[in-house]
């Protein structure tokens, strides 16, 4: 039997998400079948996003390795002793929005979703411009990603700190919602 339950912790992430205001759309786990590493994907948006432009990837990665470490020295341990800190899984939360007519100035928006996100949720912000062919104008597509390691020992106590995540992750999304308008005003000119 496994010491942790990470099925279950996805469908509370997601009850958790949907508290925060978030709507959940699809949730998807792959099997690496060679080294049995689990994968959870959920597709989500604000609650006033249902139309888009904006969606919210959560992806959480398990490495049967690090899960069965951890086992063997919680099994090893008496009973009321935990596990030292040390044992780690990824959560990326990946903002999703259609390529930008008016691209915003990358180094404001990346300052301004820093500072939103904070040392709790560090926030990348990147762009990659595409040519559909070289008579069309330069598409840019946004990239922003944040990444939080959660504690495999708080996860067995049933210590979820996600409450400050989801919070920043309703900021980022009102940002990146109203800034949107900008960003697409040529499209509905």
């Amino acid at each position: 039997m496994a010491a942790i339950d990470i099925t279950g912790y996805v469908a509370s992430l997601k009850d958790h998400a949907h508290a925060h205001g978030f709507h959940i759309h699809d949730e998807r786990q792959f099997i690496e079948t060679y080294s049995l590493r689990q994968t959870w994907e959920v597709d989500l948006h604000p609650a006033e996003a249902c139309g888009g432009p904006l969606d919210l990837h959560l992806t959480l990665e398990a490495d049967p390795r690090t899960l069965l470490s951890f086992e063997d020295v919680l099994w090893s341990l008496p009973e009321d002793d935990l596990p030292p800190d040390e044992y780690w899984l990824p959560l990326t939360f990946t903002w999703a929005l259609p390529p930008v007519d008016d691209s915003p100035n990358m180094l404001v928006l990346a300052t301004d979703l820093a500072g939103l996100g904070g040392t709790a949720l560090p926030v990348e912000v990147s762009a990659i411009d595409s040519l559909i062919s070289v008579t069309d104008p330069t598409k840019r597509t946004l990239m922003i990603v944040a990444r939080k390691e959660l504690s495999l020992q708080a996860l067995l106590q049933g210590e979820d700190d996600m409450c400050q995540p989801f919070d920043l992750c309703a900021k980022i999304c009102d940002y990146l919602l109203h800034h949107a308008q900008d960003w697409y005003e040529s499209e509905s000119a």
